[in-house]
């Protein structure tokens, strides 16, 4: 896990970012001794992922609803 000041973090960002995706995270610290974690959040892979829904419907059921509401437009 990198560890950076303050200053080094606001001079390289990109780089941080990058760091932070490549190791999962990278503390940032700054001088009165506080410190911040920068970590990537998950990429999602369907518009649909994370979503509850409060009903029985199967997930293939749903997009089988779409792509049909889809052809008839």
């Amino acid at each position: 896990m990198l560890v950076v000041t303050y200053s080094e973090a606001r001079q390289n960002f990109a780089s941080v970012l990058d760091a932070s995706k490549k190791d999962g995270s990278v503390i940032v610290k700054r001088a009165d001794g506080s410190a911040f974690r920068i970590s990537p959040e998950a990429e999602a892979k369907s518009p649909f992922d994370g979503i509850k829904t409060l009903t029985n419907i199967k997930q293939e059921e749903i997009l089988t609803a779409l792509r049909e509401t889809r052809e008839e437009n």
